[in-house]
């Protein structure tokens, strides 16, 4: 499949989790949208300028762009996954990872925060608190990378052949 049936084929099935993605069909519009991101980049800076303290262009477009094809990548990638014989919701770990994390941080900062009142000093849980927490920052980005490691992995394997559990090859 080349880039312009990749994208119209993408696009078409712009919600649709169910089926299969070729590896060339996923990977042509992964290439697609990272084009239009930078093309985009380059139009937001020249229609709004560029922020004179910062330097950065505008990212309104590219938030919009984002925001667009945000299903049909997750779809892609879904039924590229599907493709490989692996279930879609794969898709999801690192995304749910994360989560987890900011759950645990915050977590972790409010018990902390409530032991270090009922204490009478609480300079003695400064070092704890920050071992704790520059530890599990460490941990918590080596699971992150692996993770993304492992999803680039599976999304670059071969397709299963023949019909698999998802359905017949596209």
């Amino acid at each position: 499949m080349g880039f312009t049936q990749s994208i119209k084929t993408c696009l078409s099935k712009y919600a649709v989790f169910s089926g299969r993605a070729r590896r060339s069909e996923y990977w042509w519009f992964v290439l697609f949208v990272i084009l239009v991101n930078i093309g985009l980049s380059v139009v937001g800076t020249v229609l709004f300028g560029t922020d004179p303290e910062t330097g950065q262009g505008s990212n309104l477009l590219n938030s919009v762009f984002q925001l667009a094809i945000f299903i049909p990548m997750l779809a892609a990638g879904w039924r590229r996954l599907h493709d490989t014989g692996r279930p879609g919701w794969y898709l999801l770990l690192p995304v749910a990872f994360s989560i987890a994390t900011m759950i645990v941080l915050l977590t972790g900062v409010a018990v902390f925060s409530a032991v270090e009142t009922g204490i009478e000093d609480p300079e003695v849980l400064r070092g704890p608190a920050a071992f704790l927490g520059a530890t599990g920052l460490i941990a918590m980005y080596v699971i992150q990378l692996v993770l993304s490691v492992l999803m680039i992995w599976w999304l670059t394997r071969p397709s299963q052949e023949g019909a698999n559990e998802f359905g017949a090859p596209s």
